[in-house]
């Protein structure tokens, strides 16, 4: 007798309630964030455009260190290798907590986000190594195009959307976790300076100790606090960049809670430090990377040489190609499948969106052009690509949400005509919030 053939499972199908208030969570702040983030980022290119950009220049370049530790940086370098750890590290919780309890726990309903990840990687870095090859470009800025910039794009899906399912948003969070892990590793192992095996060994150790320490379920703020600073300057100082020790530590702290225990280690910091992350660590480093002089000079420049034009072909094209095609890929091939909430239409949305590169796209975008000429250009790029993205996004969001506006009306008066909610009725084939693909 033949086995009964395997049910698919459903990606972002309705989760535990506690995942639910953590996704929310994450959601509210990550919204708030990105506000900050555009905030910063307009003010950025405004003061770098005006009479007082020599200012704003004096600042971001301004020197201060501590010698205990071997460091003496700039502003601007404080904010990509210090702050932004902060950012790593809840990101590295949130991956922990999505490979535990969440949607990344088992390999069906993985395979959905890490494919269209992957894609969503690999074919704007293939479109970038294109247009650089015709042109006779650098290769160098290959992984610029690949980062989504999750704050940004959540605020955006935030303004403009107001009765789009859920699960859209649940998928962007998703998405974004994986897009990070790869960005993360892209970081580690293509942009790292001269290596000091002493430093990064140090660094090592004291992730062992880290590790001992959750495991012996030592508490304590003192115990982690002052290894953790000595993690992020062993790593700084090993030649990794140093927001990797963030993300390692995220990944060790345990996200699941012992018998009687009302949150675990993970989920307190991850409290403690988002509102930190997205209202102040991200949003400074945006108003001293974001400062790019714009001229019509240099804005045509972003068209004509091919390592900018590659950066926007790969945030505005690859993005929207890549995780498009491998969202129908796997499910068209893997045992998961679009949650029916969701229709191909809003894939498409959320992919266009995703081509919003910043915060990881620039810090990117500095490490694989340290001349500064260059490094303009390609932020340069960057913002010109994440706002045409934005744009692009922002139709096929408002449209989609009419639509979904417009069957909750038509739901809302069934429910008033018969007092019957349509909670209650059987569902006929087709109908439902996947709009049948519209």
């Amino acid at each position: 007798m033949p086995a009964a053939p395997r049910e698919r499972s459903v990606f972002l199908a309705l989760l535990p309630w506690p995942e639910r208030v953590q996704v929310a969570r994450a959601l509210r702040t990550e919204t708030v964030g990105g506000l900050a983030l555009l905030a910063a980022a307009v003010v950025a290119l405004v003061w770098a455009n005006t009479p007082y950009s020599g200012a704003y220049e004096s600042i971001r370049d301004f020197h201060f260190g501590i010698p205990a530790l071997g460091l003496d940086l700039s502003v601007g370098h404080w904010t990509a290798d210090g702050l932004l750890t902060v950012f790593f590290l809840v990101a590295g919780i949130e991956l922990k907590r999505e490979l535990v309890v969440g949607e990344l726990r088992t390999p069906a309903t993985a395979a959905l986000p890490v494919v269209a990840a992957v894609c969503g990687m690999a074919v704007p870095a293939a479109l970038y190594l294109a247009t650089t090859g015709i042109g006779g470009g650098s290769r160098a800025g290959w992984a610029v195009p690949m980062a989504t910039d999750i704050a940004f794009a959540l605020a955006v899906l935030a303004v403009l959307s107001t009765h789009l399912p859920s699960a859209l948003r649940a998928f962007l969070l998703t998405l974004a976790v994986v897009d990070d892990l790869g960005a993360i590793l892209v970081i580690a192992v293509f942009f790292t300076a001269d290596l000091n095996p002493l430093a990064l060994g140090g660094a090592l150790a004291g992730l062992v100790v880290f590790h001992l320490l959750q495991r012996f379920r030592v508490h304590g703020w003192w115990w982690y606090v002052p290894l953790g600073v000595a993690i992020w300057a062993l790593m700084y100082n090993g030649g990794v960049h140093a927001t990797v020790a963030g993300v390692a530590m995220g990944l060790i702290l345990r996200t699941t809670r012992d018998q009687g225990e009302k949150a675990s280690p993970g989920e307190r910091t991850e409290h403690l430090l988002r509102p930190v992350s997205a209202g102040v660590a991200v949003p400074l480093f945006a108003l001293f990377a974001a400062g790019v002089s714009i001229s019509a000079a240099s804005l045509g420049e972003v068209f004509t040489r091919p390592e900018p034009l590659g950066v926007v072909l790969g945030l505005v094209v690859g993005k929207t190609v890549g995780i498009f095609a491998g969202t129908y890929l796997a499910a068209r091939f893997t045992r998961a499948r679009l949650n029916p909430d969701l229709a191909w239409a809003d894939v498409l949305a959320l992919a266009v969106l995703a081509g919003i590169g910043f915060t990881v796209a620039l810090l990117i975008g500095e490490l694989a052009f340290p001349d500064p000429a260059d490094a303009e250009h390609i932020k340069a790029g960057v913002l010109l690509g994440s706002l045409i993205a934005a744009a692009a996004a922002a139709l096929l969001v408002k449209r989609r949400n009419g639509i979904y506006r417009r069957l909750w009306e038509a739901e809302t008066r069934d429910d008033d005509a018969d007092g019957v909610p349509d909670i209650y009725r059987q569902a006929s084939p087709g109908h439902g919030r996947a709009g049948g693909g519209d």
